[in-house]
């Protein structure tokens, strides 16, 4: 369907604009939207409908599109992901059709859904994890064996939308692709929805290039403070990685120290909770530093719940 503007463009000479204007008139009074459009505003006048082809013309064509979208990103409205909306009003005696523009439905769904992506930051998490925002009926039948867990985590999710942030974080353990991680981007894909802030680190990734930060003082500083500052801080796969002293003391304790009786932390592991304190009082700088471990979980157990994560392994299957 050409616009108004095309169709007038085509026309040589006035005698022939008007006569191309008369059937468009004919055209638009006999379609049923602006026999709605009289039908809701009954003061709409032939003359005014003739003083606003343009208007009209252009709200019937951008219904029809919308009617039948082609998708956000083909959409071929002259304002993408808008729609004309018209109304009449009289002023001073004389009707006058109004127009505006409109947010359709699937772009108010595309912002809603950015802004919650823009309260969440992934550092080193394949973001499709966290993007995929599954329903609980689907987290629970993807393995029925890890009912248990995703009600714990379902639980909690709830509590925290209807108390506010707690003091407590959960700690997922559990065999190798049981969905640790995608449980955990699932409560902070949710938790998102509800206004709250978020981050995910993978361990193993951000303790290498915490060696590269050492010489950005500046960007380290950044980073750590988000992570003490963001509502909600998940460490991924925590206990593989390569721990040394100064990350263990002076990076994860600082930012757990921050943390605790403030904003939950969270955990996914494969290793429980004795496990990992074994696996931080070691280093191979150091050697075994058992109080520097203890000292760690200290700021750890005590203020999250077990959570055992059951079930097949899902890798390379989703």
């Amino acid at each position: 369907m050409e616009s108004l503007g095309d169709l007038l463009k085509q026309m040589p000479g006035g005698g022939s604009a008007l006569r191309q204007a008369d059937k468009l008139m004919e055209e638009l009074l006999a379609d049923p939207l602006v026999g709605k459009l009289r039908s809701k505003y009954p003061e709409l006048d032939n003359e005014t409908i003739r003083l606003n082809l343009n208007k009209i013309y252009q709200c019937t064509k951008e219904f029809r599109i919308c009617s039948n979208c082609p998708g956000l990103d083909q959409c071929p409205n002259d304002f993408e992901g808008h729609y004309t909306e018209l109304s009449c009003e009289s002023v001073g005696g004389r009707v006058q059709l109004n127009d505006r523009k409109v947010t359709c439905k699937k772009l108010i769904a595309r912002q809603s859904e950015n802004k919650i992506r823009s309260r969440i930051r992934s550092f080193y998490v394949d973001d499709r994890a966290l993007l995929e925002g599954y329903s609980a009926d689907e987290i629970v039948s993807k393995d029925l064996e890890r009912m248990k867990a995703v009600g714990q985590i379902i639980k909690y999710i709830n509590v925290t939308k209807e108390n506010g942030l707690q003091k407590e974080g959960l700690y997922l353990t559990g065999s190798f692709g049981t969905g640790k991680t995608f449980l955990m981007c699932y409560m902070l894909h949710e938790l998102a929805k509800a206004g709250f802030t978020g981050a995910i680190v993978y361990m193993p990734e951000f303790v290498e290039d915490l060696k590269s930060l050492m010489l950005e003082q500046g960007k380290l500083k950044e980073t750590v403070d988000l992570m003490k500052e963001t509502d909600l801080l998940i460490f991924d796969d925590i206990g593989a990685e390569n721990l040394n002293p100064w990350v263990r003391d002076h990076v994860l304790g600082a930012i757990l120290n921050y943390r605790m009786n403030r904003k939950p932390t969270f955990y996914t592991s494969n290793y429980g909770l004795d496990a990992i304190e074994q696996h931080f009082s070691f280093t191979n700088k150091d050697g075994d530093e058992l109080h520097k471990g203890q000292r760690l979980m200290d700021r750890i157990r005590p203020y999250v719940q077990p959570v055992h994560v059951t079930g097949h392994n899902k890798r390379g299957l989703r």
